[in-house]
């Protein structure tokens, strides 16, 4: 094996976990924030919030982990980049949990929204569920084969499919919302203005999600070479993670109580 691009590959994952921490820290904010503020939400909303709070920090801990893998239990042996230990597997896994979870809640919200409509709701949780199926087997991969290489070599596909698959549903939600805040708008009368600012953090969340799943699969699929995409796949469950809190805590409670 050739000596590893440092910046590209023990760069990438220094930065990724400092900045995934950041979010993670964030997250534990807002958290604490919304069981302070909407004690009265229903009990389903508060399991919710407390499951992906519990995964995101399980996800920071295991993020971690590798990194002291890589930059303590093998410092100064580059060839160890290669290797995939057990915690690095287990986070493309926790990932597709809070997106799933997310999705999910989100779904709900659709299917709320259009009057119980299964022909908008059963796609996303089609697509939300194939996802994890794509995520599981991408964490199989990984234990089996504990080489980047022979992951790139032999299921490149899987690990692709599944970030293509949570792009996908990101992009499917975010047209279905638009679509039914346009559509309740004369409905709703005084909420309007209301609908127009959730309607604008939809899809700034949305995109922002997106935008990061999509780089970090190019990333993958072009520069498959070093660790850049991994880097950034740090960071997408917490983006996710993000955007579900910070709509829990959307003070209007349009899409979380109605």
């Amino acid at each position: 094996m050739s000596a590893p691009n440092i910046p590209a590959t023990f760069g990438a994952l220094l930065l990724g976990a400092l900045f995934a921490s950041t979010l993670s820290g964030i997250s534990n904010l807002q958290t604490v924030n919304y069981y302070r503020s909407y004690r009265r939400d229903p009990l389903h909303i508060k399991a919710l919030v407390f499951g992906v709070w519990l995964l995101d920090n399980v996800h920071t801990a295991f993020l971690w982990s590798g990194v002291w893998y890589y930059f303590v239990d093998n410092y100064g042996n580059p060839d160890k980049i290669d290797h995939i230990p057990w915690c690095i597997a287990l986070i493309v896994i926790l990932t597709a949990l809070i997106t799933v979870f997310v999705h999910c809640f989100l779904a709900h919200r659709i299917f709320l929204l259009s009057k119980r409509n299964l022909f908008m709701t059963i796609p996303v949780l089609v697509l939300t569920v194939f996802r994890l199926v794509c995520a599981s087997v991408t964490t199989s991969k990984m234990l089996s084969y504990q080489s980047f290489e022979l992951l790139k070599l032999y299921a490149r596909w899987i690990f692709t499919l599944g970030l293509a698959v949570s792009s996908a549903v990101d992009v499917l939600i975010a047209g279905l919302l638009v679509y039914l805040f346009r559509s309740n708008r004369t409905e709703l009368g005084r909420f309007n203005d209301v609908l127009d600012k959730l309607l604008l953090y939809g899809l700034e969340s949305g995109s922002l999600t997106c935008v990061g799943t999509v780089i970090s699969m190019l990333c993958w699929v072009i520069i498959p070479q070093n660790l850049i995409f991994l880097g950034l796949y740090f960071v997408i469950g917490k983006l996710y993670a993000n955007s579900l809190f910070l709509t829990c805590e959307d003070p209007h409670g349009f899409i979380v109580r109605h």
